[in-house]
Formats: C-alpha cells, structure tokens, sequence
C-alpha cells in the first residue's frame, strides 16, 4: 500500500519524469533563491482617483527616474533623463506629441532604442531569463531578447544588432516597438503590487482602477472599509447598497457608476422625482466646471441623493433591530424625531433639523414603502447581475482578504481596536469573545460566507454592515457614524466620531510589538502597513509611527483630502535594501507634464539604512520555494531508492 507520500510523488513524476529533469529543477529554485529580492510598492486610499493611481504604476513610484540616474549617470543631461523618464511611463502620448519630440529621423529612433535597451536589462537584473520574458510583449519577444543579451563588443555580433535594429526600422515598427519596450520596463521596475485598501470611493473612476488590477500580473488587496462596503452590496446587503449609492451621488459620481457597471438606475430617479423636492441640505459635492451636470442632472441628484440616504437609515434601522449582539441601540435615531416639532433627542438634548425630508416615513419608521421595497430589490439585483461587477467583486475575493503578512510584514487597512489599557477590544458573538488576529478571521469569514450565498440581508450580509460602521470593526475603528447628525443637525458637535484608541497606541513601540507577535512575527525588522486615515502633512503628522515600526500610507491621493493632507498621498517602496517612503504631489495632467518635459511629483526617503540585502530564499516567495525544493529532493531519493530496487527506469 502507498503512503500519501509516494502518492504525491508519482504525481509530481508526470511533470519531472526523469531524474536529469528533477535536477535541473533543483539548480535553477536553488539559484532563483540567491537572487535579490524583487521591488514592491505598497498603495492605499486610491479612492476612484485612476489618473493619479496610473501615474504612480507608470512611474513605478518614482523607480523608473531612479533607475535612469543610476544608469546612465553624467551620460545624459539631467533634462534628458526627465524625458526619458517620461517616455517610459507614458511612451504613446510623448511620441503623438510633436512638441516633446520635435524632430525623430532613423538616427533619432536609433539612439532613443538603444537607450531604453539597456535600460530594460538594466531593469532586468535581478530576475531569471523566464521571468523577463513573460514581461516581454509577445509580438517582439524573440527581437527583444536577441538585442538585450547582444555583445555589441564583437564586431560580428555587432553587425547582427544592427542588422535586426536596421530591418525593424525598415518596417516602420520604431514607434510600436520604443512603446513595447517602455511597458515592459514599467512591468520590470515593480515586481509586486499590495493596495492596502480602499479603491473604492469619492472619485468616479474606480472601475478604472479595478480594470488595472485585474490586469496586473502579481499584485494583493487589503479590504478597505469602502471596498467591504461594495462587497457587502454584492453580498445581499441592502444597506450596504444604499449606503454606497448614496455617497456616490454626495460625491456626484453616481452616473459615472451607473455607465460602468450597466446598473437600472431608472426606478430609484422616478421614485425619487415623485416624491423629493429640492433640498440644498442634500446638493451634491461639485465638480470642476468643465465636468458639471446640467442644472437638470444636478436637481435629479439632490432628490436621489435624499431619497437613497432615508432608504439608508430606514434600512440601518432594520437592521439594527433584528441584531440587538450589534449593541447598536442608539443609533436608532429616526425614532428620536419629533416630526411636530422637527426636533431630534439626542444624548438628552433637543436639537432642531435642518433639510427635513421625511415624507415617506410611516408609523413604523424603519418600514420601507411598497415603492422603496421595489426600487432596493431591482437596484440590488442590478447590482450583484452586472457582469462588471461580478468580475471586479471576484478579483477582490481572490486577490483580497483582511489582513496579510508577507515577507514579515503585516499588512491591514484599518485598526486592530485596543480598549482603552491598550489590550485587544474583543468583539462578542454568539457567547464567544473575537479580538486581534481572531476578529480580522471572523470577518473575512463572514465576507467570503456572504459573497459565496448572495442571499439578500443574510446574517453574513448584516455582519458585513457592522464591519462598514460598528464599533468594534477593524475597518471603521470608531464610536459611531454620524452621518445622520451631519446632514441634519447644525451643532458640530454632534458630529464628532471618537476614534478608537488604536489611533493613540499605534505611537508606541509597545502597541506595535504586540500586534506583531499576535500574528507571530517576531523578527526586529518587522513592520506594520496601515492605511485608512489620512496623514495631516500640513499640521506636522508623520507617516511613520510607533518608532519606526509602523507606516501610514493614506496621505491623501483622493482629491478630497488633500486641503487637510497637503500633500496626494503616500506609498511606500521596498525593495531589496529595505524600505523607502515616497511623498507625492498633486498629479495634474499627462498634458502637463509633457508641456513641462519633468516628473517632480515625488520625494523619496529612505527609511532602512545598512541592512543585509535581502535576497528571495528571505522572503514568502522563498518559503514557497524552499517548499518545492523539499518536494523535489523527496522525489529525487524516492527516485533512487525505486531504481536500486529495479521498480521504474529512466
């Protein structure tokens, strides 16, 4: 009888059937693992902005523009290096405009290819033969390796190059093949990818975004509190659903979303015409003058965006009720209006209403209309059938999950809610105590359990809500949501949301050891990836907290933040000498920065200084392969040992 051992074995004999095959497998994991580390960029809060996400990718953090200095050095001119760093990250666009290339003979293409050939190898030396070539277009692949791996030093080979530069010119495929050559560099200059939350959002292009994702060969999400939100929606929650409509019509994107995803928009805007007046209260967020809506379009907003937020509370409210565990009680506040008086109780205190539109409430006020029931379920059903977004949702799923830790490093959006001593806040359900590394599990699981079912208003849906907005949600990380009190009532007051103390004990290098060894990471060089709140740049926050053991990578890459940040964001590089923050500046437009012929939209500072390099036998990809060596070494004595006793031969 077999044991699973030699069952596994003689399944990985069919791909290495000889002992010749297993160990030209062994050499190359075995070399493969002393080669360095490959560079990743760690990005969050993108928040629809797809422009400002692109240039990032395109310029791999500002890599491309450090990789030509260090390559070419006081060979170019430091505005040649700014054109040529331009021409890689955007390589259409600079060659359509005639402006930035004024003149381009065969000398010019000549030059300008030879160029970004040895930049590409030079970009290509910490990876395997294989592995560059799958980032080599498929069309020019041979071409490209023939030019790359060309000693030009001997006069035969020489010619060779030539000849082959020579007759692709003849062809006229210098402009396709220099925009060959740059995305291939921008493929090369980032090995990996980790978004660490909240795509989704305030700007109107996340699809865009998504689109991009999908298309990345190695890249990992940390679901963001807004990205939960959308999963929540697909998952059967209906308030999750109203809740994410709602914001985008705030935000005045809700027709762009409508475009993106083919969602029947049509219902919710006749409901909301019939029975919505206009309301400044519930104006949407402008845009730029040259992207407004007609008079018409905006008057529609308003009385949608009214319509989708009392859906909103009526449905919390449903919600709330039918799970008293959420402990959620005073959030009930549609129960608190005196309609009479068009005043509100709160905390024992009467306050007056502001852009009161609640004509479509009943006796019970949580009861949806026959109406409003109508319009949920056929937006609802929209919404989880659109096929875009049944793609976008999957990427998520597959790609996606509450935490990760990777190359010893923790990576999670939000907050692990402490109590007020600092030890883990734990959530309590069903008699059973969630906190640390154990709530983040119980999340994910009612996510996935959620999305799987697609059931509507499922327990696992309503989780999902609580994850978007509860108290003791790693996502949400504070008292309450009071977006009821900020459209209503003037007093700011009462708009305050108390963050968790997370926020405070994330300072301190004590906070952070513990959260570290929660997930068993206990190497000094460990650290801690966070997005979620946006860094005050301007009031003289840091990103970097708890003695350097924590990043705060949300600097504001939405537009919306950045009055309060100063700055578009933050991301954070980390390549095989350790980690380096990368500060940006506003991202204005392609045209621009083709008219100036520089890219000056980052800082970089360098945060380890003096470690060993890290190589990829260092790293989660080394224990993959460290994993696969064992295997293989198994299969090769396995192999031995059959041929002593006469049982298989080569």
């Amino acid at each position: 009888m077999l044991s699973t051992r030699e069952k596994y074995y003689q399944m990985l004999e069919k791909e290495f059937s000889t002992k010749e095959a297993v160990m030209t497998e062994l050499i190359n994991l075995e070399a493969i693992m002393h080669l360095p580390k490959g560079t990743e960029l760690y990005i969050s809060d993108i928040h629809g902005e797809f422009t400002a996400f692109d240039h990032i990718l395109r310029t791999g953090a500002g890599n491309i523009k450090e990789k030509i200095s260090l390559l070419f050095g006081d060979r170019l001119t430091e505005h040649e290096k700014d054109k040529l760093t331009i021409l890689v990250a955007y390589p259409r666009e600079a060659l359509e405009d005639k402006v930035f290339y004024d003149y381009r003979d065969r000398s010019w293409y000549r030059k300008k290819i030879r160029q970004l050939l040895e930049l590409l190898a030079f970009c290509s030396t910490k990876y395997t033969r294989s592995k560059v070539r799958k980032a080599l277009p498929k069309q020019y692949m041979y071409i490209i390796e023939e030019l790359m791996y060309t000693d030009t030093n001997y006069s035969d080979k020489a010619a060779y190059f030539d000849q082959i530069l020579a007759h692709l010119l003849d062809l006229e495929q210098g402009r396709p093949f220099i925009i060959a050559l740059c995305q291939s560099i921008q493929r090369l200059v980032v090995d990996h990818l980790h978004v660490v939350g909240d795509i989704y959002d305030r700007g109107p292009e996340a699809d865009k975004i998504m689109d991009k994702l999908c298309q990345h060969p190695s890249v990992d999400i940390q679901w963001g509190n807004h990205d939960i939100l959308w999963m929540g929606a697909y998952a059967g929650s209906r308030a999750c659903l109203m809740t994410l409509l709602r914001i985008a019509a705030r935000y005045n994107y809700l027709y762009e979303i409508e475009q993106a995803y083919a969602l029947n928009l049509r219902p919710l805007f006749m409901y909301a015409e019939e029975h919505y007046q206009k309301n400044p209260i519930f104006t949407p967020k402008e845009k730029s003058s040259s992207e407004s809506y007609s008079i018409e379009s905006l008057d529609s907003l308003e009385k949608v965006h009214q319509a989708l937020s009392i859906i909103q509370f009526k449905l919390e409210g449903q919600l709330i009720k039918r799970h008293p565990d959420f402990q959620m009680e005073d959030r009930l506040l549609l129960e608190k209006i005196d309609f009479d008086k068009e005043t509100i109780q709160l905390a024992g205190k009467e306050y007056p209403l502001q852009g009161s539109c609640f004509q479509t409430l009943q006796k019970d006020v949580h009861k949806l209309t026959e109406q409003e029931e109508y319009v949920v379920d056929t937006l609802l059903t929209s919404f989880q059938q659109s096929a875009k977004m049944q793609e976008h949702m999957q990427l998520l799923l597959d790609k996606g999950s509450m935490y990760l830790v990777y190359n010893q490093h923790l990576l999670f959006h939000g907050c692990l809610p402490l109590k007020a001593d600092g030890s883990f806040l734990p959530l309590n359900v069903d008699g059973k105590d969630y906190g640390g590394k154990d709530l983040l599990n119980f999340f994910e699981e009612q996510i996935r359990s959620g999305c799987q079912s697609q059931t509507k208003d499922s327990s696992a849906a309503d989780w999902i809500w609580y994850c978007w907005t509860g108290k003791v949600s790693p996502q949400f990380g504070k008292s309450a949501m009071t977006t009821f009190e900020r459209y209503f009532i003037a007093d700011k007051k009462t708009h305050k949301e108390i963050k968790n103390p997370y926020y405070q004990f994330r300072d301190t290098h004590e906070t952070c050891q513990m959260i570290l060894e929660e997930f068993a990471l206990y190497s000094p060089n460990s650290r801690i990836i966070n997005g979620h709140t946006p860094v005050k740049v301007k009031s003289g926050e840091s990103p970097i907290k708890g003695e350097g053991m924590l990043f705060v990578i949300d600097g504001g890459l939405s537009k919306a933040y950045q009055k309060t940040t100063g700055i578009a964001g933050y991301s954070l590089l980390n390549n095989s000498y350790g980690f380096q923050l990368v500060t940006h500046d506003p991202f204005e437009s392609v045209e621009n920065l083709l008219a100036k012929q520089a890219d000056e939209t980052s800082l970089k500072r360098v945060i380890d200084k003096d470690l060993k390099r890290i190589l990829i036998k260092d790293t989660t990809v080394g224990d993959s392969l460290e994993e696969q060596i064992e295997n293989l070494t198994g299969l090769l004595n396995y192999q031995d040992k059959n041929d002593n006793t006469g049982n298989i031969s080569d």
